[in-house]
């Protein structure tokens, strides 16, 4: 009957193990579909600011102010337009400072040197020249600044007024850009950041559980393959705080959206503490391979304080989309504070004790991005770990 008894439960688990891995499956592919999802709803509405603004810009420019061609209004708006979010209202003043810049140096050139192909490639060398020593890095003035001065060392020969055309053609196309993401399409700022902060919360989470199981389980290379996961977070990390500036930015400027400041204040402040959680995770990961690599005893607590940490941050992505309150968010954290407490007591040896300190410093950061100060959250991780 024991030998029957064996033989069934290898079945058994390996059926487990499948409808884990079948589940898991699953879950990502319902995850990648709705990000694609998320993506495509991006590219369509920046596709329509982009059209709209095309539009606008073109029909201002020729039908209000009387310009035959103005090619370079359409291409200004929607220059604006597909800068990064964030950046909208510094690229417009680039483009115009650009502009100016280009026609200055082209100007002042071309009615000393004369025209001729020589005299093309010194202004245009020029132009760049001194657009990059006044900003120091390449962007939408030093751009600007290099195709106006191509466009009136060429063409200005044979067409008048160009210059004035340009500068009209520019000052309109960015006008009608930010006009659009300001007043007529602008962007949902809470939106951009769930779904910007969403990639950083899963990959938070869920490393800190593989952290959790690694110890558990003392299994130093699950350690090490977080660890690694955590340190390739940069790319999103980029996107997260590119998608708080866009949010600022269209606070700001966006009379429909102005209610919304005080929401995006508090995701700010947020994610100035999500960044040092990032880096409390990265060295709790560091410590945990190197306690289990040194064969250190591991209390049951500490993989417990690991995971609480871990649902917290799933849990402040939840309540922040809420507009709070983060009492749940609070209780985990300062759970995982009272576990790692407890493993303190116990006795720990050397890189034990210093995930312990890792674990209350990641706590108080978590209790900051819920809106505590630096001394209240301190102490309040301070009594939950000595309780």
């Amino acid at each position: 009957m024991a030998a029957d008894r064996g033989g069934l439960s290898r079945p058994n688990t390996a059926t487990g193990h499948a409808k884990d891995l079948a589940a898991k499956v699953r879950r990502r592919g319902g995850e990648a579909g709705r990000l694609r999802l998320r993506l495509f709803t991006i590219i369509l509405f920046v596709a329509a600011q982009c059209g709209l603004a095309a539009t606008l810009s073109w029909g201002l420019a020729h039908d209000v102010l009387g310009r035959p061609a103005p090619i370079f209004a359409p291409s200004a708006a929607v220059g604006t337009i597909v800068a990064a979010l964030g950046q909208r209202a510094l690229r417009t003043a680039e483009l115009m400072l650009g502009v100016g810049l280009g026609l200055l140096v082209s100007d002042l050139l071309i009615r000393s040197l004369g025209f001729g192909p020589w005299q093309i490639g010194l202004v245009v060398m020029l132009a760049i020249a001194v657009a990059l020593l006044m900003t120091g890095r390449s962007g939408a003035l030093v751009a600007q600044s290099g195709s106006t001065a191509v466009l009136i060392a060429t063409i200005s020969q044979v067409e008048q007024g160009l210059e004035w055309a340009r500068i009209i053609d520019a000052g309109v196309g960015g006008a009608v850009g930010l006009a659009v993401v300001a007043l007529l399409l602008p962007i949902n700022p809470m939106r951009i950041l769930d779904r910007a902060t969403a990639p950083v919360a899963a990959t938070l989470h869920t490393q800190l559980r593989e952290v959790a199981h690694a110890l558990a389980r003392r299994e130093p290379d699950r350690a090490i393959r977080a660890l690694d996961q955590l340190s390739a977070m940069e790319p999103d990390l980029g996107r997260m705080h590119e998608a708080l500036g866009g949010a600022e930015e269209v606070t700001t400027i966006a009379p429909a959206r102005w209610r919304r400041r005080i929401d995006v204040e508090h995701y700010r402040r947020g994610i100035q503490h999500i960044d040092r959680v990032i880096l409390g995770c990265r060295a709790l990961a560091r410590w945990a391979a190197t306690t289990l690599q040194h064969d250190e005893p591991v209390p049951e607590e500490l993989p417990g304080a690991v995971d609480r940490l871990a649902e917290a941050i799933q849990l402040l992505r939840r309540e922040a989309r809420a507009g709070g309150p983060f009492d749940q968010t609070r209780n985990a954290a300062l759970d995982g504070a009272r576990l790692a407490g407890q493993a303190y007591h116990t006795g720990l040896q050397p890189f034990s004790d210093a995930m312990v300190i890792q674990l209350r410093t990641m706590a108080s950061d978590l209790l900051r991005a819920t809106g505590y100060e630096p001394e209240a959250a301190n102490r309040m991780v301070r009594e939950a770990a000595t309780a």
